[in-house]
């Protein structure tokens, strides 16, 4: 990264991280980003960028074998940025508001079925949860499947509102009303409703919690609804790792990760209530077309469930002539 844009990226990543709480992982990927743009115009500030510029590097990467979707976020994160520096600059515009990614063909999320999370979340064939570890993994799958949950906003609650020096809490549980508050993309708070077993498990969960604190943890690790084995606010991979080592447990037949649980919430919430805006409002979906593509779920659900029981609706196999 040149030395004249090196510092100027790096406070607005520092912005995100502490002020916005973006992820680490989301971080990396934008300093990523903004890194391949200076790559392709070495020597040259950012601040001096045109939108035919950006247009081209965004056709270098293209050419380079960057596929929609990659090109699609590489793009949004050189418009957040020039969306910051703009007016701190004094820049005309941002150049990159006019250019538009590629279209990124859709494709259905792949959700569980309602047997299969139930399966999942019921430990199928194993022992009820007796460890920490278990206990907190239950609450989570629980907590990501009742409220439909990103991972980022699963690892990012907390057990109750926090203020203080250095410190303050953007989401957390408030378990007397079965519910959560959660701030997702965009800086968006929204409330989202916990079930029975959610509360059930983080209850169970937070009676072993407090072993797992260190002897003076931190205002974050204090704050942490859900902690690693090492006392600190659990990271978004251990999430990972767990929810997929439980689905082998269980011999459901595919790879589970915390987005499916999501996408199963969002699925099954369709399948029974036909309700888009509400499921909208509680994903934090910005534009319901982002909902939409749900209802294409649960059109292939209704449909499934057609060919097995409508007796007009199984097609003959082909005859040879």
């Amino acid at each position: 990264m040149s030395d004249v844009d090196a510092p100027t990226v790096e406070q607005w990543l520092q912005e995100l991280a502490g002020g916005q709480r973006y992820s680490p992982h989301t971080i990396a990927a934008y300093r990523r980003d903004l890194h391949a743009l200076i790559a392709i115009f070495p020597g040259q500030a950012l601040d001096t960028l045109q939108e035919h510029q950006i247009r081209q590097a965004l056709g270098r990467l293209h050419a380079q074998g960057q596929q929609p979707r990659s090109l699609a976020r590489t793009l949004s994160a050189w418009r957040s940025y020039f969306a910051w520096r703009a007016p701190m600059a004094g820049l005309a515009r941002n150049p990159v508001t006019g250019v538009r990614a590629p279209r990124i063909p859709h494709s259905l999320p792949k959700a569980l079925s309602v047997d299969q999370a139930q399966a999942l979340l019921d430990r199928s064939h194993l022992p009820p949860a007796t460890t920490p570890v278990e206990h907190r993994d239950m609450a989570m799958f629980e907590v990501l499947y009742s409220a439909g949950l990103r991972l980022s906003e699963l690892v990012g609650l907390d057990c109750q509102p926090l203020r203080e020096a250095g410190y303050e809490s953007h989401s957390w549980i408030q378990l007397d009303e079965h519910e959560a508050i959660v701030r997702g993309k965009g800086n968006k708070t929204r409330i989202v409703p916990l079930g029975r077993h959610a509360i059930d498990a983080v209850q169970a969960w937070l009676q072993v919690r407090t072993s797992w604190l260190p002897a003076s943890p931190d205002a974050d690790t204090r704050a942490a609804l859900f902690l690693g084995v090492r006392g600190k606010r659990i990271s978004p991979r251990v999430v990972e790792l767990q929810l997929q080592t439980l689905a082998q447990r269980v011999g459901l037949p595919l790879h589970v990760h915390p987005h499916s649980l999501r996408h199963s919430f969002a699925s099954h919430l369709l399948q029974s209530a036909q309700d888009l805006r509400a499921v909208q409002e509680l994903l934090g979906h910005a534009n319901i077309s982002t909902t939409q593509i749900y209802t294409r779920l649960d059109f292939q659900h209704l449909a499934s469930s057609y060919d097995q029981a409508h007796p007009r609706a199984r097609r003959k196999p082909k005859t040879k002539p």
